[in-house]
């Protein structure tokens, strides 16, 4: 056999242009820097193959969050039973819908001429924004003076995986960097022992998305999100096998460091290089990970306050887990808590069993959350984000002559809540009109979302970018009509 004959069979053209990063011109550059490389986005970076991709790097620009926390409520949350308050609404109560509302409009499940759903719960108006609140949501009210309310959100999605794909990805199709891999990516980690992205689920099942949610798509695969549970093992196969030691599993990442710094120098895949490095962040999380991961080591009150159960699986949990990580340096924890799809089919998902139950579950532990940061001083540079996928509509579903109270699908508008990393506290932004169908004031896409979270975090949405494809891949996707929504920053 050839070795040399062999070896260059290996090397593709894409392998050959990846050793050169840029092109046959980063050649000649790579010498003039010392032994220096460059990154993806032009940054220079050193050559040696032990550099933590993950290690903290600071944002473009001046950034007014450090780290996020985003709830999401996977299924979607009816606005009009917990922040979009419609007298106008409910006072036509089971009337038929006008056609002009509805006519030429798609919906999932809705059929015929459907009749008008008013909201069967009370709603009062809270803090010096005097936001209306749904009594569904009692601790939330106590602190709508530290959040900015939008309620003019609007998605082009219409099917939960879509419309989760593309408010976390950027596209409603598999294979596009997740949110929190595009932050990591940036920002790197504060933490050295926990990876830079965290997923926390609950409500018994993954979002519809799936874990294209927190992929790490064209990215390199160190920055997509490592979910861990609250109950049980943190992370699956992070320990070590039966019958080996702490030394002898030492010893044998050490060899396998240096058989892939081997294949690095040969073949220059950048892969090889996130492989290293996760291998050695793995082996570090086995020391730091049981121990964020135990919420019995919290005060009695502490767990309390946030109606938190160690040893089990919440909602409750996942949101005093949340703030133990960003408190330890993790960049972006995302909690995902499926059960938020309100049909109305039966009692597991109608209005008036299944809902009061959820918010339940929801409400004080969120609540507790962003107090907590505040006590702390974290909230000042922590994002809070709150919200589902898309909204629901103001009709009843009425799915198969369904007598329950249930909602379909709506991208037309829904809500969305922020606190602390420097938006707007007590602040409510954006309207619907008096059914609470279309939105009338300060329409904001998902895209919208997307670029005004990048911008408190210090990057320019519409230059923060990555060459895939041919394309300088974003995550507010490749057009030009997104915006930073100013009106909600501090």
């Amino acid at each position: 056999m050839n070795f040399s004959e062999e070896q260059a069979r290996f090397i593709t053209r894409r392998h050959f242009l990846r050793r050169c990063n840029s092109g046959l011109g980063a050649v000649a550059l790579a010498s003039m820097l010392g032994g220096k490389t460059l990154a993806g986005d032009g940054a220079i970076l050193p050559a040696s193959t032990k550099a933590n991709p993950l290690s903290p790097k600071a944002p473009p620009a001046w950034a007014r969050a450090k780290r996020v926390i985003y709830l999401h409520m996977s299924g979607g949350p009816p606005q009009h039973d917990l922040f979009d308050y419609k007298p106008k609404l409910k006072q036509l109560n089971g009337t038929p819908c006008p056609k002009e509302v509805f006519q030429g409009e798609r919906f999932a499940f809705i059929k015929g001429t459907p009749k008008l759903l008013g909201s069967p719960f009370k709603f009062a108006q809270h803090g010096k924004s005097g936001a209306w609140v749904s009594e569904l949501l009692p601790n939330f009210a106590k602190m709508v003076d530290d959040v900015t309310l939008i309620k003019s959100i609007w998605t082009d999605q219409f099917n939960h995986a879509p419309a989760e794909m593309l408010l976390f990805t950027g596209n409603q199709r598999p294979g596009y960097a997740s949110m929190g891999s595009w932050v990591t990516y940036g920002l790197g980690s504060e933490s050295q022992n926990l990876p830079g992205f965290v997923v926390l689920i609950s409500g018994g099942t993954d979002p519809t998305g799936g874990k294209s949610l927190w992929g790490s798509g064209f990215l390199p695969s160190v920055f997509q999100g490592v979910q861990c549970r609250s109950k049980g093992e943190p992370i699956l196969y992070v320990s070590d096998p039966k019958g080996m030691g702490r030394d002898d599993r030492r010893a044998s990442l050490d060899a396998l460091r240096d058989l892939n710094e081997m294949e690095v120098r040969e073949f220059g895949d950048p892969e090889t290089v996130t492989r290293i490095s996760q291998y050695e962040l793995a082996y570090r999380m086995q020391m730091a990970v049981p121990d964020v991961m135990d919420i019995s080591r919290e005060p009695q009150s502490v767990i309390e306050a946030y109606g938190a159960k160690p040893g089990s699986g919440s909602l409750a949990n996942n949101c005093l887990l949340a703030r133990r990580l960003i408190e330890r340096g993790v960049r972006f924890v995302q909690l995902f808590d499926w059960g938020w799809d309100c049909h109305g089919t039966g009692p597991v998902d109608d209005l008036v069993t299944h809902l009061p139950a959820k918010c339940k579950e929801m409400d004080r532990p969120v609540a507790t959350l962003v107090a907590d940061l505040k006590q702390r001083g974290l909230l000042d540079d922590t994002l809070v984000v709150w919200g589902g996928e898309f909204g629901r509509t103001p009709l009843n579903e009425e799915r198969n002559g369904s007598k329950l109270l249930g909602r379909d699908h709506h991208p037309h508008s829904f809500c969305v809540w922020m606190a602390g990393g420097g938006v707007k506290p007590g602040f409510v932004y954006g309207a619907t009109d008096d059914l609470g169908y279309h939105i009338v004031e300060n329409k904001m896409h998902v895209h919208d979302l997307q670029a005004t979270i990048l911008h408190l975090l210090g990057f320019d949405p519409f230059k923060y970018s990555y060459p895939y494809q041919g394309l300088n891949q974003r995550l507010i996707g490749p057009a030009s009509d997104w915006r930073i929504h100013d009106a909600l920053l501090a």
